[in-house]
This record gives structure tokens, C-alpha cells and sequence, in this order.
């Protein structure tokens, strides 16, 4: 059976696997399902229809499943899914989804979230991140795979940040951010590729020349927004070594609805 204190409050409906750990004071409601080797600290509330795969460590103080803080919704069923290997700290609020999206927020794998980051109703965030003390993310963001968020980032509703992108400490995310970019300040401002993080991760000397070529065709020639897309498929085509980030970056491009930081 799972290890449970005898000061927690474990509803008869949740299902737990028999490896996992919950601390003092903490509740699981019924419609909760936790996933072998999850340990949950103390003074932890885990509610809402919440799913919680394997592996994971959630901090004291946290709230996992909450309802959405959005004045349209009403009660309606909505859901909570994380992933696997995440690290959870301290005081961090994540909310159910909501019926106006798919109803469902997302954490997918191998994520660290610090302390004091809000992840907002119907959020879909990928595998790798980084959420730097008191990141914000409102509804409906979407935050691609190896994103890094510094403390008191915040990111208003309906943005999305591509994979790879840093966001820098206090930055106000206006725009969407492509892949690759690194962005900075109150409103964000780009400064370039992340060139650290990306040989940190194995890309090799010539891909990141790819990219930075990539940027400044986007950021520092006179090429509108369709021009620049257009140049980067040039670019794959000359670099098949970079094509298949350049394809991603082309294709965030094409599908960016409200804008890109520029």
C-alpha cells in the first residue's frame, strides 16, 4: 500500500499506486490518480479530475488541480495531466483546464517548476523546461520542449514559446516567441539565439551557425515576416544538417497568430 501519514486526508476514491509517498496534512481528493514513485510532501492539496504519472516530487505547500481562475467557468468537469520525473517546489498553484479550450492542462516529462510558479487553466507546457522562482504562465500558453523561464517572467494568455526559447528574468512576454530565440525585458526584446543552452544540448557549431543566419534574417534585414520565412527554406536547403530545426522554426512562423517578439 502507499505510504500515507496518518495526518493526511486521502479521499477512498483516489487511486495511488502502491509506491507512492504523501506527507503530513496533505489532501488527495477522489478523482485523483497518482503514478508509482510520486512523492507528495506535507500541506499539499491535490484535487480537481488530476492525473499524476510516475516519479515525480511535489513540494510543500503546493496546489495541484485547483479550479481555473476564469469567470466563465461553472463547474464543469475539467482536467489536470502531468507528466513523469517532474520537480515540483515550493508554493507552485496549477489549475485545471477549461471548456472555452481542450479542457486540459498539460505538464508533460522531466520539467523543473520552482517555487511560486503559476501554470494557468488550459496551459499545455512540454518535457525539459525550466520555470525559474515565480514564472507566470496565464491561460491558454503554450510552452514548447527545453524552454527556459527566469524568475518573475510572465506570459499573458494565448502566447506560445517555441522550443528552446529563454526567457530572461522579469521579461513580459507581449508576443510569441520562436523557437531558438532568447528575449529579454519589460516589454521582451530579442537579443539573439541561445547559443548556451543550445550546446548544452548537443547542437552542433554548424547548426547553430544555421540558426544565427536564420536570425538575422528575421531580425536584422530589411525581409518582412513572409520574406523571412521564405529565407529560412532556402537556408534548409543549403544546410541539411540544420534543416530540421530551421523546418521547426519555419513552421512556428507560419502558424504565429498574435505576432513574434521583433
Amino acid at each position: 500500500m502507499a505510504t500515507i501519514h496518518p495526518t493526511a486526508v486521502v479521499d477512498k476514491g483516489a487511486e495511488l499506486d502502491d509506491s507512492v509517498e504523501i506527507g503530513p496534512y496533505s489532501v488527495i481528493g477522489p478523482h485523483v490518480s497518482i503514478g508509482a514513485g510520486t512523492k507528495i510532501g506535507p500541506h499539499v492539496v491535490v484535487e480537481g479530475h488530476t492525473t499524476i504519472g510516475r516519479d515525480n516530487t511535489i513540494s510543500q505547500f503546493t496546489s495541484v488541480g485547483s479550479p481555473p481562475q476564469d469567470k466563465k467557468y461553472a463547474g464543469e468537469v475539467t482536467r489536470l495531466e502531468i507528466g513523469d520525473r517532474n520537480l515540483i517546489r515550493e508554493f507552485c498553484s496549477l489549475n485545471t483546464g477549461t471548456a472555452q479550450d481542450a479542457g486540459v492542462t498539460r505538464l508533460g516529462n522531466d520539467n523543473w517548476i520552482l517555487a511560486y510558479v503559476h501554470i494557468a487553466h488550459d496551459c499545455q507546457v512540454g518535457n525539459n523546461t525550466i520555470f525559474s522562482n515565480n514564472a507566470t504562465l496565464a491561460g491558454h500558453v503554450h510552452v514548447g520542449d527545453w524552454v527556459v523561464m527566469g524568475g518573475f517572467a510572465a506570459i499573458p494568455q494565448f502566447r506560445r514559446i517555441g522550443a528552446h526559447a529563454f526567457i530572461g528574468m522579469t521579461t513580459s512576454v507581449t508576443q510569441d516567441v520562436p523557437p531558438f530565440v532568447l528575449v529579454q525585458g519589460n516589454p521582451a526584446q530579442p537579443y539573439g539565439i541561445n547559443v548556451e543552452g543550445l550546446k548544452r544540448r548537443g547542437f552542433t557549431p554548424e547548426q547553430i551557425a544555421s540558426l544565427r543566419r536564420a536570425y538575422k534574417s528575421i531580425y536584422r534585414s530589411d525581409l518582412s515576416l513572409e520574406q523571412a520565412v521564405v529565407a529560412l527554406g532556402e537556408e534548409a536547403q543549403n544546410t541539411p544538417e540544420a534543416a530540421e530545426h530551421l523546418l521547426t522554426l519555419q513552421v512556428f512562423l507560419n502558424n504565429a497568430t498574435r505576432g513574434i517578439v521583433r
